[in-house]
Parts: structure tokens; sequence; C-alpha cells
């Protein structure tokens, strides 16, 4: 009997990516000079868990590269050899590399990359090295082989492998276990004497059968178990060992009274692989191919299928099946109500009580069920530290990570979306923040920078905090430059906070020389427009030779809204609550009209742009003037702007339907929703419906 694996992979592959994610996370924290026990068990169960699944599932190459990770590691734990930061970094690349092999496989395409090669070969040399304080041999390549055999010793194990009838009836399948045993060295498969039923009396689920198993390795004995950890309370496993001399078993210590028997393993099984009986010990499996199943014929551009899935907590489910129950008892209450003929008035209190029961279970059951896709920003926070690590060695600049609010939930949808923002803010803290060691000193400042990330809840959103002691922004230079793009008249004269809002200008940058992780400046638009999709904004805070301080405000989900409901004309928007912040009656004395047809209003100290909302979308609307209609302050890029409706209605949370998804894209709108009457409102893009009306400097229109 077949079992179809495939339908477990996503878990597997799910499974494998949090294994490297604490992988990563442990080798960070690792002290190289004083390892803890426990961490290198870690480490070592992460990589042995996904060698493990990897054969399993037939990923031979996934699998025969965490086998040399797993071997290592092994000696390091055991004592045999002494952690170095040479290994710790070739840890951290196998992660990486690692990551790469599992999105290969989950796309279904071919993986070919050098460092593959390069790390393999790193390892070898590192394994053949031999334990704790053993020198390395010279060696020419002509003799590597037997160097490698002189410093690992070469053992000939024979495994009297029984197998228990219902190995087959629990999941096991010996030809899985055998592959794995050929990833740790030469395997011959011999099977064994044997007793079986007559023909009728056979069970298709039973297995009769029991192997002899010869392997040369260099493996001990105890890794040699964990392939059979499964199956060791169900069969009789016998093992035996003797040294090989010169690649050769001892002729005089192999097993006896085995029945050398080819195995019949059926083709479908087989791969491009030829299993063959191997008598006296000898290289089995010349023409083997690592077992590696045939590549797939994928095109380049296969694309991995959006199939996330979210871990949720008992008590998180268990609630919401308490709000279910709840439900339907409200649900079964009104139902015999409307069974009755006549609604008296004892039955109408009883349906009013209903209906309001129904609301607030509604409303509880809501909030439940947006719980679920509520993660802790932890999750986007583990990834930092690496960040930080290899780039602050690659810049030659000693950095501290402080991570808080580390428990702040977040949907998963808006974390998985601030994340490159996130990455481009701190990798230009690390590259033009902070300054080296030396800089720092002559400053009176400690040689160590810190960058902090901190997130927490503030009314209905989240914050985001990118902090760094650093350098903070040199308004000098950036007004200097902005002045020689020309995005600052010459003799123009700006605030301090207005200077540092030029490094959001499109394509500005004060650096001299770009390098890969780009400087402070480059792409800030686009880390901005990001923000801004999100209904979200940025805000910036820098002090010279202090530091500099990034405020990153979201919505706590993108399926739900806060909103306005406008009227304009027949048709209804609704305007993000987040973005607004007055509505007003404009007077005739407070307007003015530039000569591009544009419209200010003064509002206090300030003159703002207005927009007219049905000149835009095209509608007919009650109020074509200003002055005959409501202006609603609302914000945009960190900057104030009017929007021109006809009425304010109610303020609502409503459901966010995807507009592109179930129509196509439209300028100035976000989303749609759909309202209590069943109409669709289109949901309002402040920042889109800025850029529609054509107003690109909203300072330049005010001036």
């Amino acid at each position: 009997m077949e079992i179809d694996l495939s339908q477990f992979s996503q878990v597997f592959f799910e499974e494998s990516l949090e294994g490297l994610d604490a992988m990563e996370s442990e080798l960070l924290n690792l002290d190289v000079n004083n390892p803890d026990e426990e961490t290198i068990n870690t480490i070592f169960r992460a990589a042995h868990s996904i060698k493990g699944g990897s054969a399993t599932f037939g990923f031979s190459q996934v699998a025969n590269y965490t086998h040399l990770l797993e071997t290592l590691l092994d000696e390091i734990r055991d004592g045999r050899r002494q952690m170095t930061n040479e290994h710790q970094d070739m840890l951290l690349l196998s992660v990486d590399l690692l990551r790469n092999m599992f999105d290969a496989l989950m796309r279904k395409i071919d993986f070919d990359d050098p460092l593959l090669a390069q790390l393999e070969k790193q390892f070898t040399i590192e394994i053949a090295k031999g334990t704790k304080g053993a020198a390395p041999e010279e060696s020419d390549s002509s003799n590597d082989t037997l160097v490698e055999q002189e410093a690992t010793g070469l053992l000939h194990w024979a495994i009297d492998f029984q197998a228990g009838i219902d190995i087959l009836r629990c999941g096991n399948d010996p030809y899985l276990m055998f592959n794995e045993l050929r990833q740790l060295g030469e395997l011959s498969v011999n099977l064994a004497k044997h007793s079986s039923p007559e023909f009728n009396d056979i069970d298709p689920e039973a297995c009769y059968l029991n192997w002899q198993l010869e392997l040369v390795t260099d493996q001990p004995l105890e890794r040699l178990k964990e392939v059979f950890e499964w199956v060791e309370d169900e069969c009789i496993i016998n093992y035996s060992s003797s040294p090989v001399m010169n690649g050769n078993a001892n002729p005089d210590s192999g097993p006896s009274n085995i029945e050398s028997t080819e195995v019949a393993i059926p083709q479908e099984q087989q791969g491009s692989e030829t299993v063959q009986n191997d008598v006296g010990g000898k290289r089995l499996d010349e023409a083997k191919t690592s077992n590696q199943e045939p590549k797939p014929k994928a095109a380049s551009k296969a694309k991995l299928p959006e199939t996330g899935s979210i871990r949720v907590s008992i008590d998180k489910i268990d609630l919401l099946i308490n709000m279910v129950g709840e439900l339907v008892i409200t649900q079964a209450m009104l139902g015999q109500i409307g069974q009755q003929d006549e609604i008296n008035e004892e039955s109408f209190e009883s349906l009013k009580q209903g209906l309001e029961q129904l609301a607030t279970h509604t409303r509880d059951l809501q909030e439940s069920v947006m719980q679920i896709r509520m993660l802790p920003i932890s999750f986007a926070f583990n990834r930092f530290p690496r960040l930080v690590r290899d780039i602050g060695q690659q810049l030659g600049k000693k950095v501290n990570l402080v991570l808080k609010g580390e428990d702040t939930e977040l949907d998963k949808t808006v974390m998985e979306k601030i994340v490159d923002p996130m990455v481009h803010l701190v990798r230009n803290s690390l590259d033009h923040g902070l300054e080296t060691p030396e800089e720092r000193l002559a400053k009176g400042k400690s040689e160590v920078g810190t960058i902090t990330l901190n997130a927490f809840h503030q009314g209905g959103s989240i914050i985001i905090e990118i902090i760094d002691d650093g350098a903070g922004l040199d308004t000098d230079k950036i007004l200097s430059k902005a002045r020689e793009k020309g995005i600052v008249g010459q003799d123009e004269e700006l605030s301090t906070e207005a200077i540092h809002k030029l490094i959001f200008k499109p394509g500005f940058s004060t650096v001299d020389a770009v390098s890969d992780l780009s400087g402070r400046g480059v792409g800030m638009d686009v880390v901005r427009q990001n923000i801004n999709e999100l209904n979200g904004s940025i805000e910036l805070k820098s002090t010279q030779d202090k530091g500099s301080r990034f405020t990153i405000r979201l919505p706590l989900t993108l399926a739900i809204l806060d909103g306005q409901l406008v009227r304009v004309g027949r048709h209804i928007y609704v305007v993000p609550l987040v973005s607004i912040h007055e509505s007003l009656q404009v007077e005739p004395n407070k307007i003015n009209r530039l000569s591009d047809g544009h419209e200010l209003i003064q509002l206090r100290n300030e003159y703002l742009p207005v927009i007219k909302v049905y000149q835009e979308f095209c509608h007919t609307a009650d109020a074509k003037e200003i002055k005959d209609g409501l202006v609603m302050v609302v914000d945009s890029n960190n900057e104030k702007i009017g929007l021109l409706v006809d009425e304010l209605l109610s303020q609502q949370q409503v459901v966010i339907k995807s507009l592109e998804d179930n129509y196509s894209q439209v300028p100035g709108v976000s989303g749609a929703t759909i309202l209590g009457d069943g109409t669709v409102a289109l949901i309002i893009d402040v920042t889109g419906l800025v850029s529609l009306a054509g107003i690109t400097n909203m300072k330049e229109h005010a001036a």
C-alpha cells in the first residue's frame, strides 16, 4: 500500500522553515567561546528534523546537505570538536541556502546555486579534519579519499533488520529507512531468510520480510539507530561492526548465514537509482545518482501559490466555538418567535431582546475571528538580529539591537507588508545613521551603536519605531542638495521639520557614492508609498549627532476599517477615520483661487488645497463650490488637505473588499464595502486621490 506523502508536504515546509528560524535565532545568540549545550542541541535537533523529513519526502538534495550540518553539529555537541566563528558563519549561510532550497521545492523549480557546492566542500573539508585538537594533514588530490578514511575511521556495519508484521499499517516504509541509511555511506540491501503464509492467507497490509543490511560509513552507532527510532519497538534490529582497511571491510568480520537475494523494489520507487546485491562488502550502486527524483520541467517564472497558514492557540479556538454556540442559541430563540402566528407585545419584546443579543454576539464573533489573524510582531522582529549582525560586520560597525514590544499583536497581512519598509529603514540606519567605532569615540559616544525596534498599541493603531543613536540627519547637506536639484528655491527658507521631509522626495539622496546598501534617502519615497498603501503614515524626528527616530503608524488590520460615510451627489463613499482631522463649513472670505485652478482655504494659520471629489470621480453634486458644501480635512503624507463633499453621514466599521480582485484597480479608490442596505460604497484612497487631482506639491500650492 503506497501513501501519497505530497498531501503532507505543505505542513513539512512550514515546520522546516520554523526550524530554520529557530536555528538562526540560536546561532545569533550563541557565545562561540562558551557555547551553551542546550543551544547546540536545539540547533542540532532542527537540522536533524529537516534532514529526516526531507529524506522521507524524497527531497534528497536537502537531506544530503543537512546531513553534513548534522554531522558537524553532532561532533560539537559531543565535545569532539570546538565551536568556532567559522562554524557559526557556515551554519548561518546554510540557513539562507536551505530557505532558498525550500523556496525552489515549493515553487517546483530546479535549484541551482553555486553556494551549495561551495558550502558542501567547506563542510566536507571541516568534517575530514577530525575531532577537536586534531591537526589536518596536508595531502594532494590523489590521496584525498585515503586521508578522509583515515581521519573519519570508516566502519563496516552489518544490520539484521527483522521487520514487525504491522510496520506498514503504522505508516512506516522500510524503503524510506534504507534511503536514509544510504545518505550515511555505501549501502547494500539483501533479503534475509523469512517465512511467509500461503498465498490465499497473505494480508496485503502486513510485512513478512526481513533484511540484512551492510553499510560502510563513518557514522557512530547512535546515528544509525536514529534511522530506526520510529520502529524500534515493533521490530528486531541487531548491529555488528568491523573496521574498514584501505576502503574495504575486513573479510574475516563479515556477517554469516545470509541469503544473498536481490531486493525487488518497485520501479516507480527507484527513481534513477539501481539497487543491486553486493557480496563481500564491495561498493554498491556504482550507477546511483544521489537518489534524486527526476527534475521537474517547470517554467522559471513559476509562482508560489498563496497558501499561507497561521498557528492559532487553543484558547482562541475555544472562544470562537463559544461565540458560535451563543449565536446558535440566539438563532433558535428568534426562530421560535418567527413560527408564531401573531406577534403580541410580549413576543415583540422578546424579538427586540433577541436582535440585541444577535448584534452583540455578531460583534463578539467578529472580534474573535479577527484575533485569529493577529500575530505577535516578534514574527517580524526576529529577522533583524541576523540583518544587523551581517551588515554590521560588513561595515565594520559595532551594533547593539534592542527589541521592545515583541508581544504586540498585529494582523498577519499588515505584518507581511510592513517588513520590507522596516528592512529598508534599518539598513539605512546601519549604513548612514550609525558612525564607525572610531567616529563615535571621537564624539564622546560609546563605540557600540544602538538600534531600537519598538512596537506598541495607541488607540486603534499600532506604532512601530525605528530608533538609532547615530549621526542624525545633516540638515545643511540635505538643504544644499535639494537646492542643487531644484526641489527647493535658492532663497527659500525651510523649517528643520520641512528639511527632514525632503528625504521622502522621489530619487532624493545626499550620498556621493551609491552602495549596495543604498544611502539614507534613496528609496525613502518607496518606503512612504508602501506605508501609505497600508493606510498608514510615517514621521521622522532627527537631531544631529544624537540620532533619528522613524515612527510608523498602521491600522491593526486591513480586513476591517473604521470609516466616515460621506455623500457626494447620490454616491456614498467611505473615508478612513484615521485620516480625518476635522470637518467644517468654510466662509467665502477664507477661500482663495490660484492661477492653475486649484483652490485653497485658510484654516487658522495654514493654507490648505481643496479637492472637489465630485470633479475627480465625474459625479453630479449638490455642492459644486466650496462655500456650499462641507470640507473634510484629511492627512496625506503628513500634510493636510481638504476634500469637498455634500454631506457627512454616520461613522461605522466596514469590512474591506478588494476592488482589484473583483473588478479592476481604480485611481483614488483603495477598496469597497457593502453597507447595511446592501449597496456598495467605495473606500477613498486619500493619497491616491491627491495624485489623481494633480496636487504633487501641496506646500507649493499653499505658499
